[in-house]
């Protein structure tokens, strides 16, 4: 029986480092105008869905799921192998989408793996799957992708991983030559290197120089042809290097996974080599493992013939996110209007309609463009959120936010002189959290780490800002004293030269500041280091302040500089210094974390602990470092 057809068709799409690949999903695994796509014919991600969309009919489509060749981790995507980057929210907004997946390819691929029929894939060699196991990814391309897939109670998970650039492991005179001709022009050889497009063409020069033959230059797609039509000894000699070397990258993938689902092989390489493969040294190296190969033996091997495969598995993670989406809280209010509809006043039913029909823009508009695009007045706005039980506009946002921002981050929206006060507080609240959001994604484990035990072994902790970011140190060195760590903080350039030509080893200078620009504290950072100190920058990414820095925190965040009043960044600083502060308390292992909230702080101060936060003089997180204390803060989003 034919699946029903979707409300609206999903989009989606399978961007490597030489095509992009693009189809409509119009029924659950029904895929209508595939269309192959050159990235270099098009200047950005932006500009090569622009040019899919032109080429189809009219139709409106709200859904949209990327698997791309890229680790993907937060909003921002640059791709390993090619130059496009790009904001996953920002191209959701440009392309007016209302949701918008982007996971790396070879997830996307994995959890396509328990949906393939026998006639998708193809066995190479013995060995039998077992069921609700393990189940190992591996393929060549453009580069070399590995993931794979972990049995779960309700379905499968799939990994993200690198594992392509571990390093190679030659097996025989041969491969130590491809190896040490591949030393000769990268400082490392990975799997990578090898196993790709551009690795056939250097294991063919390396062949070539271990033979002492000169020969002509010759593209990838060249030597698999000649090898193939057995043409020349030399490509052929080539290919079959290739495939061992994949045998051996395949059998540590199996071992170190314990993948007794299978090994899949998928990529733009091998499932074109057809019976060359089957007969190449694959499997035999495969097994080659020494006291393990009777392991190796039970552990089937399959060639991936499915061409949509790629869109099966962003298909599944779509549905996925959609079906998650229904389930939270913003699903369920706006299953309250569909219930409640009836029952509102013909006004009130314009406005449920609207919001039905528009969640997200009702989400960000004030109410006077909200009232406008419903054809309502302002009052029957407020009306209709108090007949769904909430206090008014700003609690039935607060619940639908709840849920929508799950899926897509709170966009900043800008103050205007015609706002109301009601509306400035919305938007100003709005966008700090959208902005606390984005600095949570980005995260570094490591970088706070490394900043915490720098200040724990610390004799001294001194705090350099100027102007506006002044605050933040004053706040640091007070929290830092509190938790009897000598510190002292300047914020006025004459004393900061003076303070700076004191530095000694031992001492730590932590450097604040919005645009990591300020001669002033750039000069601080150099007098610091030729004095022997320890520099801690928190400032934004690719700034001269990070660039000098020993260790440098990021914030990144471009502030309406209109107000001359850098707000949301000073609080983002403020929340910085609260996770090193927090991150030094665990590291004592004192199992109490200090008053972060200035509120809550001022209240102790005050003597009137009353105030204070519930639990703030002594909370349990079950972290025992302040990289494990960002991994609670940054757990990922639908996005990635």
């Amino acid at each position: 029986m034919p699946h029903r057809p979707f409300e609206s068709p999903r989009l989606l799409a399978d961007i490597g480092g030489t095509y992009a690949r693009f189809a409509l999903e119009v029924a659950p695994g029904r895929f209508e105008h595939k269309v192959s796509m050159r990235c270099a014919e098009h200047a950005d991600f932006h500009a090569a869905v622009t040019a899919y969309l032109a080429d189809l009919p009219a139709v409106r489509i709200r859904n949209a799921a990327v698997a791309i060749a890229n680790p993907v981790s937060g909003d921002r995507v640059r791709m390993t192998n090619y130059h496009w980057q790009f904001s996953i929210e920002e191209m959701r907004a440009r392309l007016h989408f209302d949701n918008l997946v982007v996971v790396n390819d070879f997830t996307a691929l994995a959890m396509a793996l328990p949906s393939l029929l026998p006639h998708q894939r193809h066995q190479v060699g013995g060995g039998v799957a077992l069921p609700r196991s393990v189940h190992g990814l591996i393929g060549a391309g453009s580069g070399l992708g590995v993931s794979g897939l972990i049995p779960a109670e309700k379905g499968w998970i799939a990994l993200g991983t690198e594992g392509g650039h571990t390093s190679f492991s030659p097996r025989d005179e041969r491969e130590i030559h491809i190896l040490q001709y591949g030393w000769k022009h990268f400082p490392h050889v990975s799997f990578e290197r090898v196993l790709s497009g551009p690795g056939i063409e250097l294991i063919y020069r390396a062949l070539a120089d271990r033979a002492g033959t000169k020969v002509e230059p010759l593209s990838a797609p060249e030597i698999t042809r000649r090898a193939l039509e057995d043409k020349d000894a030399l490509c052929r000699e080539t290919l079959d290097a290739f495939c061992a070397i994949l045998g051996t990258a395949a059998a540590n993938l199996a071992v170190t996974q314990g993948a007794f689902g299978g090994i899949y092989i998928g990529g733009g390489i091998v499932p074109r080599l057809g019976e060359f493969f089957d007969r190449s040294g694959f499997r035999a190296r495969f097994e080659d493992k020494g006291r393990f190969s009777d392991y190796m033996k039970g552990i089937p091997t399959f060639v991936i013939t499915a061409e949509d495969a790629t869109f099966m598995g962003a298909s599944t993670i779509l549905s996925a996110q959609l079906g998650a989406l229904e389930s939270n809280e913003a699903a369920t209010i706006l299953n309250q209007i569909r219930r409640a509809r009836s029952s509102l006043s013909p006004a009130e039913q314009r406005v449920a309609d609207y919001v039905l029909a528009h969640p997200r823009s009702a989400l960000n508009d004030p109410i006077a463009k909200l009232a406008l695009s419903a054809e309502v007045s302002q009052p029957t706005v407020i009306r209709f959120c108090r007949s769904l039980g909430c206090k008014g506009l700003s609690d039935f946002k607060l619940r639908l936010a709840s849920g929508l921002t799950g899926t897509m981050p709170v966009t900043h929206t800008q103050v205007t002189g015609k706002d109301s006060s009601l509306e400035v507080g919305d938007k100003v609240l709005g966008n700090t959290a959208s902005a606390i959001l984005q600095v949570r994604d980005h995260l570094n484990r490591e970088s706070i780490d490394q900043a915490v035990r720098l200040i724990s072994d610390a004799e001294r902790v001194e705090f350099y800002a100027v102007g506006h970011f002044g605050s933040v140190a004053d706040d640091a060195q007070f929290k830092f004293l509190r938790m009897g760590v000598s510190s002292a903080s300047y914020t006025v350039p004459r004393l900061q030269a003076l303070a700076a030509n004191l530095l000694r080893p031992g001492v730590v200078a932590v450097v604040i500041s919005g645009s990591g620009r300020i001669d002033e504290l750039l000069d601080v950072v150099d007098r610091a280091r030729a004095n022997g100190a320890v520099v801690i920058a928190i400032t934004a990414s690719q700034s001269p302040l990070a660039r000098k820095a020993d260790v440098a925190l990021i914030v990144d965040h471009v502030e309406d500089i209109a107000t001359q009043v850098p707000m949301i960044s000073r609080i983002l600083h403020l929340l910085m210094i609260d996770i090193l502060v927090v991150g030094l308390s665990l590291r004592r292992g004192e199992g109490l974390l200090p008053q972060l909230g200035n509120a809550q702080t001022m209240a102790l101060d005050e003597g009137r602990p009353e105030r204070a936060a519930p639990g703030a003089r002594a909370t349990s997180l079950g972290v025992s470092s302040a990289g494990d204390l960002a991994e609670l803060t940054s757990h990922s989003r639908s996005s990635g």
